[in-house]
Order: structure tokens, then sequence, then C-alpha cells
């Protein structure tokens, strides 16, 4: 297995760069595993996909606005900060750009708020200590944190957050949650599907393509994630009396089977609250999701790597191309598919 093995080619203009309007009138491509079956749909449609006692599991952290833009001390040069992982109130791993930034460089990001940089962690990473708790800074000084390929500027912070963040953290969106509406969600549990909770702060290096030849020897990223006991007991629950556990994007899915490998002999999902750096390639067995709900992904990326362990690499890249040939919208503003 190479990390070539999971390329293709995508013309840029399949790249959305506004979200669909309302956001359950995104397309659905719905991939069955069994038969190979390709269908299209609407994302409203997901209804039609699911009954009880299946539940959807989803992911409800919150994007903080985390790009933040300051000024060397001394000298005045332009430098960015991207905030990827609260350490304490006033220390933070970041993405730092700009030249010359060793330890000890401070950095002017607002009138009254100053940073330090404490440690280099390598390539573009530090170790950043702010002058005060920069989480109370960030509404004014911050702005979202786009993915490089999204060009067009957000008509407000509302479009790149699901309608059901609550826990802030992420550098970036679960973007399969982008899609449910508040009315979509009553209807769900209206028909009786339970709608469960996870929380993984997503960092930026969701985004990157794995640089190694060998997937294997690429470092994934650690992220933190929690499952309360309550929704550990419901998924279980959910499966014994034959329903599916439905992750709702790759983040609600990496939480699940996190969960699932505490105990990994008893087929159930423990709660589980901590940092995970589960890397999911092909030939892995998945013991906490039965099916997905995603978006399409970045070549040779680690996102594209997990829905081909779920579904088979040859079978997702014949998918993704016919979704090229219909027109589907893909990344994080893109149309999602429902993996079965």
């Amino acid at each position: 297995m190479r990390t070539s093995d999971f390329d293709y080619t995508l013309p840029p203009e399949c790249i959305a760069q506004h979200p669909a309007e309302p956001r359950d009138s995104s397309r659905l491509l719905v991939l069955d595993r069994s038969t190979s079956q390709v269908t299209h749909r609407h994302f409203r449609d997901i209804l039609n996909e699911i009954t009880p006692p299946d539940v959807l599991v989803l992911n409800e952290t919150r994007v903080i606005p985390a790009r933040l833009n300051g000024k060397k001390i001394p000298g005045g040069g332009k430098v960015e900060v991207l905030l990827l992982k609260r350490i304490s109130d006033q220390t933070w791993e970041a993405l730092v750009g700009g030249r010359g930034l060793k330890p000890g460089r401070r950095i002017l990001l607002a009138e009254s708020v100053e940073a330090e940089i404490m440690e280099d962690l390598g390539r573009s990473k530090r170790i950043v200590r702010f002058s005060t708790p920069i989480s109370t800074q960030l509404d004014a000084i911050g702005d979202m944190p786009l993915p490089p390929y999204i060009h067009a500027p957000l008509q407000s912070r509302d479009q790149y957050q699901t309608t059901f963040a609550r826990n802030p953290g992420s550098a970036a969106a679960p973007t399969a949650g982008l899609h449910f509406t508040p009315e979509l969600l009553r209807k769900i549990e209206g028909s009786g599907i339970r709608i469960l909770k996870v929380t993984l702060h997503v960092g930026l290096d969701t985004f990157l393509p794995v640089s190694e030849d060998d997937p294997a020897d690429h470092v994934i990223h650690t992220e933190w994630c929690s499952i309360s006991p309550e929704t550990a007991q419901a998924a279980n629950a959910a499966r014994r009396l034959g329903g599916r556990v439905i992750g709702v994007g790759t983040t609600s899915v990496r939480t699940l089977e996190t969960g699932a490998n505490v105990n990994p002999d008893d087929g159930l999902i423990a709660p589980f609250e901590g940092p995970t750096s589960i890397f999911i390639l092909p030939g892995y067995s998945f013991k906490g999701v039965d099916a997905i709900i995603t978006n399409f992904h970045l070549p040779r990326s680690s996102l594209i790597m997990m829905v081909s362990a779920f579904a088979g690499r040859e079978r997702i890249l014949a998918t993704y191309q016919q979704a090229v040939e219909a027109g589907y919208r893909f990344y994080s503003f893109g149309d999602a598919m429902f993996i079965r």
C-alpha cells in the first residue's frame, strides 16, 4: 500500500466555495458497500436511509476564531498565528507564519494582547504564551480558520459552524455536520431515531495530505475527544436491538472507534475522554460504527484512507470519479456521502 494509491484528479471547479442554502439541499450520494450500488439523492432525503433503532452520532465541537494576525516586536513584520491546541489559559500550540520566529520572539496581536514564542516544535508549529487568557479575546480579534482551498470570504461565522455546535475548541469544522438544519434534526428525532453527541476538537492536520510514500510511516495528528457514558450506553443498546451506529463525519468515526478500542474484544463502545491518535488504514476492522455520513475528501489525506478502509479503496475511488462526472461539490462546503 502506497500513499499514491489514494490519489485522484479533481477539477478545481468541483471544490465548493460556499455552503448549500438551505444546508440540507446539498446532494447526497448513497453508496451500498454490499453491492457497490450508487444512488443520488439530496441530503434532506437522509430520512429515507435510516430507521429506528439506528442512532446518529454527531460531533458537537465548536470552531473557535483561531486565526490571529499580528506583528513582530520589535520590527513590525507581519505574523499569523493559528491556534491548534489549548495547553492552559495562556499557553497554546499554534502554527506561526513569518520569519525569524524563534523562542523569545514577541508578537503584538492587539492593543493589549501580546504573545511570546516559548518553544519551536518544528516546521511552523510553536508553543506560544499569551499575555492574557486568549479565549476571552478571540471573538474580538480572531478570524475563522477556513481551509486553504476555500477562497471566498464567509458571509458570517455561522457558515462554518454546525447548527448544534456547543463545545468550543476546534480549529476546523466537522464538515459532515454542516448539512443538518434544526428542522431536519427535529424530523429525524420525530421519526424515532436517537441523536447522540460526542466531542472531538478538530485540528488543521486533518486537511494535510500524507507526505510519506508509505502511509504506515505517517505520524497521525492527536486530537482530544470525549464519549459520555450515556452516549456509549445508548449506542451499545441500539446495536443490541439490531440498529446501526451511524457516525456523522470522520471525526465522530474517529471518536467512536477510539471508544471501541478501549476493550476491543467485548464488541462495545466504552466511555472515553482524552487524546486520540488512532490512524485508520485499509485492513482496519471497524468496531464502533456500522455506517458513515461524510463529505468528499482530499487526495492522499488520512480521511480518504479512513473511508477506503470502511468501503474499499477501489470502490471509493470509483465512486469519487462518478461524483466528479455527476457534478458533485467537494470538500468542506461540498456535498455528502452516506456509506452503508
